[in-house]
């Protein structure tokens, strides 16, 4: 875990992954390097904004595998699923909802779905297909996190590869040209 910058009421707190993802973004707003996966992502956002000052929102940039043929480009994430975590199983046992679906907001934007598996293979990639459009490892947790924080979330996702055979290659290969859309995103529609 990364803090660069200082909190403030006034400013949003962008958080990223990984520091290749964060590459080409500039602005004077504190940027959360978080780590990959979803306990490093929980556990940074949590310790950052238990220290007392909370930002204004909190705006998570970040690549996404598309789960589905055509889907390229950056998204705004409506709403976000844990695929890891078996929700029906644990109600089953224990009468208590954990891991509920987390929306958002309004509009058309895809279903994320955040595990700690990167998914790199097709029929992992065509399982989860069936509930969200976009796959990745953070999304989750960060969101979960600012609401208990009651703060409010933008997951922002640029798709990077297509989550399947040969996915952890496309990834690296395309990473570059992912942090430059996220910063290009970002000095768009964020008021730093």
């Amino acid at each position: 875990m990364e803090l660069i910058g200082e909190m403030s009421p006034e400013r949003p707190l962008y958080v990223l992954a990984v520091k290749e993802e964060a590459a080409e973004l500039r602005t004077g707003a504190p940027v959360l390097l978080t780590g990959m996966g979803k306990v490093n992502a929980a556990a940074a956002l949590a310790g950052v904004l238990g220290r007392g000052v909370l930002p204004r929102e909190v705006v998570n940039l970040g690549t996404a595998g598309a789960l589905r043929p055509g889907w390229t480009g950056t998204h705004v994430i409506t709403e976000v699923i844990q695929h890891d975590l078996d929700s029906r199983l644990l109600a089953g046992l224990t009468g208590e909802v954990y891991g509920a679906p987390i929306t958002l907001g309004e509009g058309e934007g895809p279903v994320l779905a955040t595990g700690d598996s990167f998914i790199s293979d097709d029929a992992a990639r065509d399982r989860l297909a069936e509930q969200a459009a976009l796959v990745d490892m953070e999304g989750y947790a960060l969101a979960h996190v600012a609401r208990q924080a009651g703060v409010p979330i933008r997951l922002v996702k640029h798709v990077s590869d297509d989550a399947g055979d040969g996915a952890a290659r496309t990834w690296r290969e395309s990473v570059a040209a992912c942090a430059v859309e996220l910063a290009r995103w970002a000095e768009q529609h964020v008021e730093a």
